[in-house]
């Protein structure tokens, strides 16, 4: 075509950028549809009837389930999971041992966020020592955490920097439900106001705007170079 050179190193830069801008916008629009049903997901099981922890492994979607607890923690033995922060402090969060007293099964309950301003002192917290009745919901990660240090600290409370429930029932040396249970607000519980998800499905879709609105820039200046290549190359 005479009216459009746009020239070697333009068309390699675009044919590189141009689809990797699409398929990150596209990406987003996936990701914005899979927080979507996550959240569906979780407003479903919340409003369903709570389940005995004797019934966690047998569901088959036991992520957000409702859980109801009847039993004692075990004071002792407690982890401290590292770096958690909210509102921009940094603290731990908190989680111990349980042994629901109908099923005789032992869960790992997370109490929920305790600020930790001051690394030479311990953090503070207390385990209630008399039975409790307690609402927790299953929380079901969805991928591995990227850890480089899987190491565990000594001695009790235990500082952990990623949760790996079968590890966890390693070092207790217990037989326990392979979930993590996280507490609902109330007495037993810290600060328990925990995030579903770190980005709305709302900011996937802006996103997706964003990389596709490139992508045409990309190709309009594409367009645009070419043109006026071709023109002040006639003779």
């Amino acid at each position: 075509m005479s009216g459009f050179r746009p020239g070697l190193v333009p068309t390699l830069v675009v044919l590189i950028l141009l689809p990797l801008l699409v398929w990150l916008g596209f990406w987003q629009l996936e990701r914005g549809e899979q927080k979507r049903e996550m959240l569906a997901r979780q407003d479903a099981q919340q409003q369903a009837a709570p389940v005995g922890p004797e019934q966690i492994e047998h569901l088959p979607e036991p992520a957000y389930s409702r859980i109801h607890l009847q039993g004692r923690f075990d004071a002792e033995h407690s982890f401290l999971l590292d770096s958690r922060t909210r509102d921009g402090r940094v603290g731990v969060e908190l989680i111990q041992p349980f042994q629901d007293q109908p099923s005789g099964r032992w869960v790992l309950v997370n109490r929920g966020w305790i600020p930790w301003p001051d690394r030479r002192v311990p953090p503070e917290f207390d385990t209630p020592d008399r039975p409790l009745k307690l609402a927790a919901w299953v929380y079901a990660p969805s991928g591995q955490p990227f850890v480089l240090n899987r190491r565990q600290a000594e001695g009790w409370p235990r500082l952990i920097n990623h949760v790996d429930i079968e590890a966890l029932w390693q070092t207790l040396d217990r037989d326990g439900i392979g979930y993590e249970l996280r507490l609902e607000p109330g007495p037993a519980a810290y600060r328990a106001d925990w995030p579903v998800t770190t980005m709305q499905p709302q900011q996937h879709l802006g996103y997706a705007v964003q990389w596709f609105a490139l992508a045409v820039a990309l190709l309009a200046l594409f367009i645009y170079f070419g043109v006026h290549q071709a023109r002040g190359t006639r003779p």
